[in-house]
């Protein structure tokens, strides 16, 4: 699939036009950010692995029903996408306290919550994605409530099922961010799961020595990345060193080809 212009280009990733107006390239870059833009790294590799787990949990999701927009990875760091309309919401899904809401309600980090918490951000980086209230999505009709709902049911089976597949790999799935998106199906607006899923927008702990495997080693400087990436991507079957290249070696070669 040909690739067009540039349509949109995020903190992570880059969105290009395709001969399809339905669907759309999605690359993944090396970029990394926290704290609202103001830490700012490149850390090699990181695109690579992000595209990989992103493919793997987002074909697993589809396959119980969920619809989402990835139609298929086109190569290590590249996926086509169906185009969404992004509803212009961060959905926060909790399962352990960590992070903002310890310091906000000064909760200890790694309580275990009795239920699944749900937090709704406004999606806009200069005002720091601020929190907000159910009834301010449709007090300024960012969405209706027909699409929360059907959002909301979305979210709890998504939850649960990925609860049980880092379980399976010794991961405990401590919180993560969601997005969503409206396409037209048959002339109607469906509400489908967008973005990524990765360990950039989840916290993913060691079931047995509470390791960080996700960006709070980038948040909070407790080592390089790419080694925890990795183990993710290991763990979840993705990365097979007796037939494939490591993820950091291919990221190489790939960035050898592009500046040639």
């Amino acid at each position: 699939m040909k690739k067009g212009k540039k349509l949109y280009e995020g903190k992570a990733k880059i969105i290009y036009a395709t001969s399809d107006k339905n669907l759309v390239i999605q690359y993944f870059k090396d970029d990394a950010t926290a704290f609202n833009n103001q830490k700012k790294s490149t850390i090699e590799g990181k695109g690579v692995l992000n595209n990989r787990i992103s493919e793997h949990i987002l074909s697993n999701l589809s396959q119980i029903g969920i619809k989402n927009h990835l139609v298929k990875r086109l190569n290590m760091r590249e996926q086509v996408i169906k185009l969404v309309e992004i509803i212009p919401i961060e959905f926060i899904v909790r399962n352990v306290a960590s992070g903002s809401i310890t310091k906000r309600l000064g909760i200890e980090d790694g309580t275990v919550l009795k239920e699944p918490l749900v937090e709704y951000c406004l999606k806009n980086d200069e005002l720091g994605d601020p929190l907000i209230a159910e009834e301010h999505i449709y007090a300024f009709e960012w969405a209706s409530k027909k699409e929360i709902e059907k959002v909301k049911k979305m979210i709890l089976r998504i939850n649960d099922f990925m609860i049980g597949m880092f379980r399976g790999v010794g991961i405990k799935l401590i919180d993560f961010k969601l997005e969503f998106g409206r396409i037209k199906n048959n002339g109607r607006s469906e509400v489908i799961l967008a973005d990524e899923i990765s360990p950039d927008t989840c916290r993913l702990w060691d079931s047995i020595t509470d390791k960080k495997l996700d960006k709070d080693r980038f948040r909070k400087d407790l080592g390089d990345l790419i080694p925890a990436y990795t183990e993710v991507a290991k763990r979840l079957g993705i990365l097979h060193e007796q037939s494939n290249v490591s993820a950091v070696n291919v990221t190489k070669l790939s960035s050898i080809k592009r500046k040639k």
